[in-house]
């Protein structure tokens, strides 16, 4: 972008503007972004969860794993669409451990203390776990209804019948 500047401001002397350095600055590859972006969900799930025995650099293919390592401005070879069976199986299973916990979270705090999904997780208000899980699905390359059938027949596991027909 071309910046117009007056007459005034150009024999000013200091330092470079912060535009100026924006302007600079190498641009990024997108996709290595939303790469990243996965995995620092998969983690976030796992922490706020608590996940037991989950090993999240598992979720990713050697091509994905090395892309974790490089500058966010470099042209990386992600994952393509073609994936082994055994890994899709191990994501499948950590979208629906996550949809579980969730679901055993929120029915154990509310029979307890009749605690809404809000005071349970105070910073987090608005976020749906399930909903989340779904949205890791596209990036995961797993069906969504897949998730979303196992969200309802949980719901319906844990005596929250009402939910599972929304």
């Amino acid at each position: 972008p071309v910046l117009d500047t007056e007459d005034a401001w150009v024999s000013v002397e200091g330092p470079v503007s912060i535009v100026e350095l924006a302007l600079e600055q190498k641009r990024i590859h997108y996709p290595l972004v939303e790469h990243q972006f996965v995995l620092c969900t998969v983690l976030y799930a796992i922490m706020r969860l608590s996940l037991k025995s989950v090993k999240p650099l598992s979720l990713f293919d050697s091509k994905g794993k090395n892309a974790f390592f490089k500058d966010l401005t470099s042209i990386q070879l992600l994952p393509s669409g073609d994936m082994d069976s055994n890994m899709l199986s191990i994501r499948q299973q950590f979208l629906l451990k996550i949809v579980s916990a969730a679901v055993q979270t929120l029915c154990s705090s509310q029979k307890d203390k009749e605690v809404s999904e809000e005071e349970l997780f105070p910073f987090e208000k608005g976020k749906n776990w399930p909903t989340l899980a779904a949205d890791l699905a596209q990036y995961l390359q797993i069906s969504e209804d897949l998730v979303r059938r196992h969200y309802v027949c949980e719901l319906y596991s844990y005596g929250m019948d009402h939910l599972g027909e929304e």
